[in-house]
């Protein structure tokens, strides 16, 4: 459900929305969603000093009962 959110949260930013995918993986630390993005779209879910990227891991967070991290990608890697 967290990543589903996530999704949904990203691609009302983005320009290219159907580049956008949100993966999830458990580890030790907690939960990772790894979300992947168009190239040209890295800037505007990072956002001006990292504060759009800083504000959906807030939310992501909120909505989470345990330790969640994001980690943002472009489609390239």
């Amino acid at each position: 459900m967290l990543a589903q959110a996530v999704e949904h949260l990203i691609k009302n930013i983005v320009d290219f929305p159907d580049d956008v995918s949100v993966k999830s993986n458990e580890n030790t630390r907690g939960e990772l969603l790894r979300v992947r993005v168009n190239p040209e779209d890295i800037g505007r879910v990072i956002g001006r000093s990292g504060r759009t990227a800083n504000a959906i891991r807030t939310v992501a967070q909120a909505l989470s009962d345990h330790k969640v991290r994001v980690d943002i990608m472009d489609v390239r890697r």
